[in-house]
C-alpha cells in the first residue's frame, strides 16, 4: 500500500511537470509578456531586501554589508527608547486612521453617486474632472497646496473669512492644520481614480436585482444600500484589509514636500524620520532598523485584519 502511494505521488509530480511544460509552450507569449514584471520585482523589490541585515549591524561602507560588525538588536532598542518614537508613530497612525475614516469611503460614495447619474455626458464629465488630479505629479500637487495655503492663498482667505481671523496666516506653518490639509488634499487627489475599481464592481451587479428591489417597493436609497453597497462589499473589504496592512505607512513624498521643522510635532512620520536619520544624519543601520520595524508591524496588521475578516465575513485575501 505504501509502495502504491509513493508511485501515485511520483505520477502526480510527473503529471504536474508535464502540465506546466505544456502550459508554458501553449502560452509562451503570455509568459514572455509577464517576464519583465517578474524581473522588475526580483531586482527592485526582493534583492534589496538583503540590505535589511544592516539593521543588525554597525554598517560601514568600507567593510560592506557582509563585513560589517554585528550588534544584534541595539538599533531597535535605541529607537524604542528614542524621544522621537512616540511622535513619529503617533503621527503615522493618526494620518492613516484619518485616511481610513475620510479618504477611504470617499471613492465608494463617488462611485455610488455616479451610478445614480443616468445621463452619460454628465457622468463622463464628472469622471474626467475627478480623475485629473491623480495624474498630476505629487511635486506639483504639493506646490499647489503650498500656494493655496500661503498667506495670500485662496484657501487661507476662505479660512480667514469663515473664522474671522485677523492678521497674517500661513496654514502650513501651523501644526494643528497639517493633518486636515493632508487628508483633504488626499481626497481631492485620489477620490476619482480610486473610484474606478468600485465603478467596475458596480457594473458587475446583476441588473435583475434592481428590478426585483423595485418590484418589492424599494426606492433609490434602499436600492443603493441593499443592492449596490451589498454587491461591492467584498471589494470594499479586500481593499480595506490592504489599507489596514499599511496602517504604519504614510506616503513619504507628499509629507516630505509639505512639512517643515515648525510643524514636526504633527507632520513628522516614520518615513520622513528614516530619511533624516539615514540620508541626512548618515545613520544607515539605525534608519534600516526603524524601516524594518515599520514593515514588520505593517505585516502583522495585515495578517490580523485578514484573519478577522475571514472569521467575521468569510472574505479574505488568503
Amino acid at each position: 500500500m505504501e509502495l502504491s502511494r509513493q508511485t501515485n505521488m511520483k505520477h502526480a509530480k510527473g503529471g504536474y511537470g508535464t502540465m506546466l511544460k505544456k502550459d508554458f509552450i501553449r502560452h509562451k507569449y503570455l509568459y514572455l509578456m509577464i517576464a519583465p514584471i517578474i524581473v522588475y520585482y526580483i531586482i527592485f523589490h526582493y534583492l534589496p531586501m538583503v540590505g535589511n541585515i544592516m539593521a543588525f549591524q554597525d554598517f560601514s561602507f568600507m567593510k560592506g554589508i557582509f563585513g560589517s560588525k554585528w550588534i544584534g538588536l541595539k538599533h531597535f532598542k535605541d529607537f524604542l527608547s528614542s524621544p522621537y518614537r512616540d511622535r513619529v508613530i503617533r503621527n503615522t497612525v493618526l494620518l492613516n486612521i484619518l485616511g481610513i475614516i475620510f479618504v477611504f469611503p470617499a471613492p465608494v460614495i463617488l462611485a455610488m453617486l455616479l451610478n445614480e447619474v443616468k445621463h452619460n455626458y454628465y457622468k463622463r464629465t464628472i469622471q474626467t474632472i475627478s480623475y485629473m488630479p491623480y495624474f498630476i505629479s505629487t511635486v506639483v500637487i504639493s506646490g499647489m497646496i503650498m500656494n493655496f495655503t500661503s498667506q495670500d492663498g485662496f484657501i487661507t482667505y476662505i479660512v480667514k473669512f469663515i473664522t474671522g481671523y485677523q492678521g497674517s496666516l500661513n496654514l502650513l506653518a501651523k501644526p494643528e492644520w497639517f493633518r486636515s490639509i493632508y487628508v483633504i488634499s488626499d481626497i481631492w487627489q485620489f477620490v476619482g481614480f480610486d473610484s474606478i475599481i468600485y465603478i467596475s464592481a458596480i457594473s458587475g451587479i446583476n441588473p435583475e436585482l434592481y428590478e426585483a428591489a423595485t418590484i418589492d417597493g424599494a426606492g433609490r436609497w434602499k436600492q443603493a444600500i441593499h443592492v449596490t453597497l451589498a454587491g461591492i462589499a467584498p471589494t470594499i473589504i479586500m481593499l480595506l484589509i490592504l489599507r489596514l496592512g499599511s496602517l504604519m505607512n504614510v506616503g513619504f513624498e507628499k509629507v516630505f514636500l509639505l512639512y517643515n521643522p515648525a510643524i514636526y510635532e504633527t507632520s513628522d512620520v516614520i518615513a520622513t524620520y528614516v530619511y533624516r536619520q539615514g540620508l541626512e544624519a548618515g545613520q544607515y543601520s539605525y534608519s534600516t532598523a526603524v524601516g524594518l520595524f515599520n514593515s514588520v508591524i505593517n505585516f502583522l496588521f495585515l495578517l490580523t485584519a485578514n484573519m478577522i475578516s475571514r472569521r467575521t465575513t468569510e472574505i479574505s485575501l488568503f
